[in-house]
């Protein structure tokens, strides 16, 4: 047994290194596969998607917010890996009388790496998680900015919700040089109106196809009530944190650092 502070201080004591784990996050089921963790993760969440095929392998044990207790208990894993926002507070105390809960908290770019680095510690894996957080910044350093080109990153319809402020999506954002003006707003996602969006004068209305998927029929929408701004649809998943910040480097310098 080995014993690890989480990210929200909570002790945590478990088997290492862990040799059956749970995640219940998407980026970070992506991020231990990554670290040549395949072979441990033995149960994940059904928006768990990457990587194809390797992660099918895995029990689908429900949703970020909806587990199936049962399901997780009969995996009998030696770790469960969360994060504060995607997992509800609720699910972390249930899990937490039966089995280790180790809880990540990703607000920002910063924190993204500090993810990798622990989940590397945590599991056995420190030197390819080091190897991933090098090639990360090494990526991510020569990267242009924009000038301060007013963006909102929206994620949801009926009602629209854009990313606010103490997100990772709005840390990378700023890191490319963006402004979002919704970053002061109360709370971390804001529901606005299409005149809050009128308002804000923006240069740019990012439309994710994550977790909503808009498409080119809200793309257009927008377009035609806000006409002096350009409206884009974007790959939400190249917002993931965790080893996704690898291949989204190469994103945003082909899209949103040539506009």
């Amino acid at each position: 047994m080995k014993t690890f502070i989480d990210h929200l201080g909570r002790t945590i004591q478990m088997p290492f290194p862990p040799k059956r784990i749970v995640s219940l996050a998407p980026a970070i089921t992506e991020t231990m596969y990554h670290l040549k963790l395949g072979e441990q993760v033995v149960g994940r969440t059904r928006f768990c998607i990457h990587p194809q095929p390797e992660v099918e392998r895995a029990m689908n044990v429900g949703g970020t917010k909806d587990m199936k207790l049962e399901r997780i208990k009969a995996l009998d894993p030696h770790l469960i890996v969360a994060e504060k926002e995607e997992n509800t507070k609720e699910m972390i105390e249930e899990l937490e009388k039966y089995l280790p809960v180790f809880v990540f908290e990703i607000q920002t770019y910063e924190d993204a790496l500090t993810m990798i680095k622990d989940l590397g510690t945590i599991t056995n894996r420190s030197l390819e998680a080091n190897q991933t957080i090098i090639t990360i910044e090494k990526k991510f350093t020569p990267l242009q900015r924009r000038q301060n080109l007013r963006v909102a990153y929206v994620i949801w319809k009926n009602p629209y919700m854009v990313v606010g402020g103490n997100t990772y999506i709005n840390s990378v954002l700023s890191k490319l040089g963006f402004h979002n003006p919704f970053a002061s707003s109360e709370g971390r996602y804001s529901e606005v109106s299409e005149e809050d969006l009128r308002a804000a004068n923006l240069d740019y209305i990012f439309l994710a196809t994550e977790p909503f998927p808009f498409s080119d029929k809200e793309r257009n929408h927008f377009q035609a009530i806000l006409p002096k701004t350009k409206a884009l649809i974007v790959d939400g998943e190249m917002f993931w944190y965790g080893s996704r910040m690898i291949e989204a480097t190469d994103y945003f310098k082909q899209t949103l650092l040539t506009l």
